[in-house]
């Protein structure tokens, strides 16, 4: 009878190399699926050491007692807040009020639909309004910069007045642009009814700390090339020489800005801002009890600030954080990085412990374009969120031929069956 059993695979045999071969190609792909897991790592933070341990110099105080009826501290260029008390609460903003006078008039130079060489015309209304004043003439002519310097720097309620007709017909119609933009600007517990912050049983503004710092900040960085009007310390227009009511520019060399605000329903009131090594900050106080008390308190805070926190780069603008693999593309890796320059507010000495992790799409498949977005990136500093943003490719790859697309597609079944 026939021996049925098969005869044994011999060595050197075209089937045995054969299945030699398919071993060590499956091994081969079971090995490479092991290495092509999607990105999900921890990542260096700038500025980070390998310490962990908290020093005398990373404890921060709680903010100090600041005598006003609502305040706040913020970061200008984060918008990180430090600090605030009451920050929401709405309150008489006094000529405060000016501010968005001044940002709405700055708004329409740098949109090109006025220049600072524009004359404005002083109408009999402008000219009657009471309280502080730039002196202009009643039916005269003056130039929309002198006009910003008399709201800024002398807080002039007819300067108010004279830019609000000249930009939107009449006060009532500018007081309708100023809550536009208020709502554009997220400044969710202010109301307008006027341009100058006199208050009146007919027109009187509401405004809240966290507005006016939001505001302020517009103002720096929206249109920074007005914004060195706010330091000067005096004025001069028709003959007649008033000094900047900020007395903190006086007094601190680091302080250049802003305004300040008084009625008998506000109190005395102050937005300051200022830079010191790289940080600037923006301070409001609301309902102070006098002049040197807006001033004392500001000073308070921007004290706090400087001393205990600072505006800490994390990325540049266009560095690579990390790359991710590309399938059927010709090239296997795109490096990965953010758009703009990250930064973050953080006390000061802290930085060794940030720590940030990277999230990538499961899957990235040629073509892709530069600047796509292909995963996000997250930093912490102990449980607090410092920062969450999209990572994105930092260069177009290309779809590639068939025979990589095809060899690709093969290392991505294999990858799907040994994962």
């Amino acid at each position: 009878m026939q021996d049925s059993t098969a005869p044994a695979r011999q060595p050197g045999s075209a089937r045995h190399r054969g299945t030699v071969l398919w071993s060590a190609v499956l091994l081969a792909f079971a090995l490479l699926a092991t290495t092509l897991q999607p990105v999900s790592a921890q990542l260096p933070v700038p500025g980070n050491g390998a310490s962990n341990a908290p020093s005398a110099a990373q404890i921060v105080p709680r903010p100090p007692e600041i005598a006003a009826s609502s305040y706040i501290l913020m970061d200008a260029v984060t918008g990180k807040v430090i600090a605030e008390q009451n920050a929401d609460v709405q309150l008489p903003p006094a000529s405060l009020t000016k501010i968005m006078t001044a940002y709405i008039a700055e708004v329409e130079i740098d949109n090109g639909n006025m220049s600072l060489d524009d004359e404005v015309h002083i109408s009999e209304k402008a000219w009657r309004t009471q309280g502080s004043k730039m002196f202009v003439d009643v039916d005269s002519k003056v130039r929309v910069e002198d006009i910003l310097r008399g709201i800024i720097i002398q807080s002039g309620n007819d300067a108010s007045v004279a830019m609000a007709e000249h930009l939107a017909g009449s006060e009532e119609a500018f007081a309708d642009m100023m809550n536009q933009h208020a709502q554009r600007l997220g400044m969710t517990n202010s109301h307008f009814m006027n341009a100058s912050g006199l208050d009146t049983e007919e027109a009187y503004n509401i405004m809240s700390a966290r507005d006016l710092a939001i505001l302020a900040r517009a103002t720096i960085i929206e249109h920074p090339a007005h914004y060195s009007i706010y330091s000067e310390r005096e004025f001069t227009y028709n003959g007649i020489t008033q000094p900047n009511r900020n007395t903190l520019l006086f007094r601190d060399r680091t302080i250049d800005g802003m305004k300040t605000g008084w009625t008998t329903a506000a109190g005395y009131c102050l937005v300051a801002s200022g830079e010191r090594d790289g940080m600037r900050l923006i301070s409001v106080v609301m309902g102070t009890a006098s002049e040197d008390a807006r001033a004392a308190e500001s000073q308070k805070l921007m004290t706090y600030g400087f001393r205990y926190f600072e505006t800490h780069k994390l990325y540049d603008a266009g560095q690579a954080i990390s790359e991710a693999r590309v399938w059927s593309g010709r090239e296997d890796v795109v490096n990965l990085g953010i758009t703009e320059e990250v930064v973050a507010t953080i006390p000061r000495g802290q930085s060794e412990q940030l720590q940030a992790s990277l999230s990538v799409e499961e899957t990235i498949t040629a073509p892709i374009a530069q600047g796509q977005v292909l995963g996000k990136v997250e930093i912490r500093l102990g449980e607090e969120i410092i920062y969450q943003g999209d990572v994105a490719a930092l260069q177009a790859v290309e779809r590639a031929g068939f025979f990589k697309r095809f060899m690709d597609w093969l290392t991505m079944f294999f990858t799907s069956l040994f994962s």
